[in-house]
């Protein structure tokens, strides 16, 4: 991904907030941690101590909180107010209307739903208009620090961040994701993107805030993960359900993409 890239995809504003802690150049621990995660990966070690020593490297006091109250826990009447918007299903059929044959050209490539498509990257990221607040660097940093059940977790997914940083040419410190650490239209953690994403149009990079890229990792996973078209509607527990559930493992989510992509078949279909 070229620098141009990465500014198109980025352009936003981001204050970090006063109560942010700032740490030293450096975290001994943390760097051993993730480098012995990348043994025999072909990462050098000048390039994590260059990652570990930025002096934005910060810690986040208010991410353990969000963990604590995620939305996916809220009632699902709560829940669905919030995606299944006139907004967003406005924004979904004109983004479909502006994007009709690379849609249809994913769909029929991975044979995935194209409302499927769309209601995840609604949900996910507005259609590109909202992907992440922190750092990813960071995120997974805070975590490893201020969480110690899930410090392994993030340590590893912070060595899989950090070896697509360095596959890919890409500033660690120049990606913003959410608060666990999930970056691009998508939001695929750095484990999912390694293992999922889809240059979909042959430029050799997969990149995070390309549509044709993203698009064809969402069908990807989806696929990857049991999803098989069908006629009539998914039921809980068929396989496509369960690819949904894999994506983010709630049950609010899965209704409310199912029930976003069903609005965005009716207005498609009677042509709004």
């Amino acid at each position: 991904m070229t620098k141009k890239h990465l500014i198109a995809g980025l352009k936003m504003t981001v204050f970090l907030p006063v109560c942010c802690l700032v740490l030293g150049k450096n975290d001994d621990k943390v760097l051993r941690l993730v480098s012995d995660l990348l043994l025999g990966k072909n990462v050098p070690k000048e390039f994590l101590t260059k990652a570990f020593s930025d002096s934005s490297v910060t810690i986040h006091p208010e991410i353990p909180q969000k963990f604590k109250s995620p939305y996916e826990e809220k009632p699902y009447q709560q829940y669905r107010k919030i995606f299944i918007t006139e907004n967003r299903i406005k924004k979904g059929v004109r983004f479909y209307k502006e994007n009709i044959r690379l849609i249809e050209a994913v769909a029929d490539s991975y044979n995935v739903d194209p409302v499927f498509l769309l209601s995840i990257s609604g949900i996910e990221s507005n259609f590109g208009r909202s992907h992440g607040e922190f750092l990813v660097f960071n995120a997974f940093y805070t975590i490893i620090h201020e969480m110690p059940k899930k410090a392994n977790w993030a340590a590893k997914e912070l060595a899989e961040y950090l070896e697509y940083c360095y596959t890919d040419k890409i500033d660690p410190h120049s990606l913003y994701g959410s608060y666990a650490g999930a970056f691009g239209f998508g939001q695929f953690i750095p484990s999912s993107f390694n293992y999922y994403a889809v240059d979909f149009d042959g430029n050799n990079i997969r990149q995070p805030y390309h549509w044709p890229d993203v698009l064809a990792s969402i069908a990807n996973y989806l696929r990857k993960n049991g999803y098989e078209e069908s006629p009539g509607p998914i039921k809980k527990g068929s396989r496509s359900w369960n690819s949904i559930y894999a994506y983010n493992h709630s049950e609010n989510y899965v209704k409310a993409v199912i029930e976003l992509g069903e609005e965005y078949r009716k207005r498609i279909n009677r042509r709004e």
